[in-house]
């Protein structure tokens, strides 16, 4: 992507049915309400760390298999022979702390769910925040989050501005979407 100086410079140069022009012309920066896909967001941009997000485009629907479907309860409840299995499924990151991150954050979530509703009410409830913010609250709570992974998952799933540049047409889409970061301006 370097002689392009944004994702939607690069994903507008792409064809149409290329996997990272499809995630950003639908997906990337729409608000997210379903709290097991703000979870799916959160495990996929974990295993992004130190590989492409293409990479992990390619993976999503093993990742999605591989993990219940990303059903919170589900993730949850996984023991050691589910570790095992993760760790052996050549269709997504096998990487011991991602795996591991996973199901402790299941587990976060749940607490989150049973204190405030929601994992999105949660969100919702500590929104807005400046980035370093969301990094401490994310870090208490969470597993393998770091600035990179919380700004993602946050831009992402419409709680932080920036997914895409204003100039870009998907951007006035996201707009009429309503994300958290345009209600809060």
């Amino acid at each position: 992507m370097a002689e392009f100086d944004s994702y939607c410079a690069f994903c507008a140069a792409r064809p149409e049915d290329d996997v990272d022009r499809l995630y950003h012309d639908t997906r990337y920066g729409f608000p997210v309400t379903d709290d097991d896909e703000l979870f799916a967001l959160l495990v996929l941009e974990i295993n992004q760390a130190g590989l492409s997000w293409r990479t992990i485009l390619n993976k999503e629907k093993n990742f999605r298999k591989a993990y219940s479907g990303f059903r919170i309860e589900a993730v949850a409840r996984y023991g050691e022979s589910d570790r095992a299995r993760l760790l052996a499924d050549a269709g997504i990151i096998r990487n011991r702390l991602k795996v591991n991150a996973a199901i402790h954050n299941a587990n976060a979530i749940l607490a989150i769910q049973a204190s405030h509703g929601s994992f999105k009410n949660w969100l919702d409830a500590h929104h807005p925040l400046k980035k370093e913010d969301w990094v401490k609250l994310f870090k208490k709570h969470f597993k393998f989050v770091g600035g990179e992974i919380v700004n993602e998952f946050l831009m992402s799933s419409g709680y932080l501005r920036g997914a895409h540049v204003e100039s870009c047409p998907v951007h006035a889409k996201v707009l009429l979407a309503g994300p958290a970061w345009a209600a809060k301006e």
